[in-house]
């Protein structure tokens, strides 16, 4: 082989190479992990309200077998555009589970809870990008339309849409809700090449709903005391105040939401006053609450079967003087005590008074806060060189 000869193959191959590792790199970023709290739900909770149910052994799809979880994706979205909550996008499902989602299109009990609708959305976009498959773009849009239906006229997203009785009703940040819809409609608004086909209307829409999202997330900064503090996991849809969802979990400040919401408001490039306000006033909460000497310790205990589930661990608070700060979940309202719930709604202020089950079955502290006031001094630096909150 000569010189030139040599020079050719070893460019072919080079170049075969570097394809190779970009249809890897494509492969590696459309990923179903944003799935997974709905694959553990159904797997592992039983659920009368499931529309099928999963089989001894269900097969699935390899992660790369994009066309087949895409069409699942397609198989399971609803009538009115959104989806229904815990499900596996990967599994390979049997023709009578194939029968049953065809002939239970009407049924709508869809919803943005457990990453639900906003990332079908976006793995049919990256697909749609991919393939050019139309039926991936038809339903992506369709998702969309649903997004912007199911958003109140002040701005927030319920739970579930069509609205449906109870505090799904309420808007709600609990299990990365509202943020997810947001930071979808985020990549409309800022040209995401994997959304290069929304058309010029609804881009529109989807840059009102967007900006009308954040304008809701100002309004509903909670207002503690004649200070601006965080957020609470559900507000009530009209009031915008902080409100009640499940028996334990009640109006309050809410660390956990209130980190991922502040981590979006400082990924805002040129924020005005408003935004800037915001995020200043949850920095020096989070400062403010933060817990020292304290360490939660999770134990083998005694099984036992609850109404819910079968229980073998135990948790417990302990004294540790060389614990990083930690927060509670939830503050009280007007006190900012460390606030824990029961079943029975009745406030308690320590987790040795939850009942074990919730002890044990239910995220009672946080170490998200730190995410944000790591993140704060170099954002303080760039956009807010006058108002440092920490030096407050």
């Amino acid at each position: 082989m000569n010189f030139k000869k040599l020079l050719l193959f070893a460019t072919v191959l080079g170049l075969t190479g570097l394809n190779l590792q970009a249809q890897s790199n494509t492969e590696n970023e459309i990923s179903t992990r944003p799935f997974q709290d709905g694959v553990n739900h159904w797997y592992h909770i039983k659920d009368e309200g499931n529309i099928v149910n999963p089989v001894e052994n269900q097969p699935q799809y390899a992660e790369s077998d994009y066309s087949k979880i895409a069409d699942n994706i397609i198989l399971f979205q609803r009538d009115n555009g959104g989806w229904p909550k815990n499900y596996d996008m990967r599994a390979i499902l049997t023709p009578e589970q194939i029968q049953k989602l065809k002939e239970t299109k009407g049924i709508l009990h869809t919803t943005f809870d457990n990453a639900t609708t906003y990332t079908h959305i976006n793995y049919l976009a990256q697909v749609y990008t991919l393939t050019k498959n139309e039926s991936y773009k038809k339903a992506c849009l369709k998702g969309i339309d649903f997004i912007l239906n199911a958003q109140y006229s002040n701005g927030g997203w319920p739970q579930y849409f069509p609205l449906e009785k109870g505090y799904s009703r309420h808007i709600t940040f609990n299990d990365g809700a509202y943020m997810g819809i947001m930071n979808l409609l985020k990549k409309v608004v800022n040209n995401d090449s994997n959304f290069a086909f929304i058309d010029r209307k609804t881009k529109s829409k989807v840059t009102t709903a967007y900006q009308k999202g954040l304008d809701c997330i100002l309004k509903m900064q909670v207002l503690d005391n004649g200070k601006l503090t965080a957020w609470c996991q559900q507000h009530d849809e009209i009031t915008l105040l902080p409100a009640w969802a499940r028996a334990f979990e009640p109006p309050s400040i809410c660390n956990g939401e209130s980190t991922e919401i502040v981590q979006f408001l400082m990924d805002i490039n040129n924020p005005n006053d408003k935004i800037i306000k915001a995020v200043e006033s949850a920095i020096q909460w989070f400062n403010a609450s933060k817990i020292y000497n304290t360490r939660i310790e999770i134990f083998d205990a005694p099984k036992f079967e609850s109404k819910y589930t079968t229980v073998t661990k135990d948790k417990k608070v302990v004294n540790d003087t060389t614990a990083p700060p930690i927060w509670t979940r939830y503050y009280e309202l007007t006190t900012d005590r460390p606030l824990f719930c029961n079943r029975d709604s009745k406030y308690v202020y320590s987790l040795a008074e939850v009942e074990r089950e919730r002890r044990v079955g239910y995220s009672w502290y946080t170490y998200d806060p730190k995410k944000v006031l790591d993140k704060y001094p170099a954002w303080q630096k760039k956009w807010a060189p006058q108002t440092a909150a920490l030096k407050q």
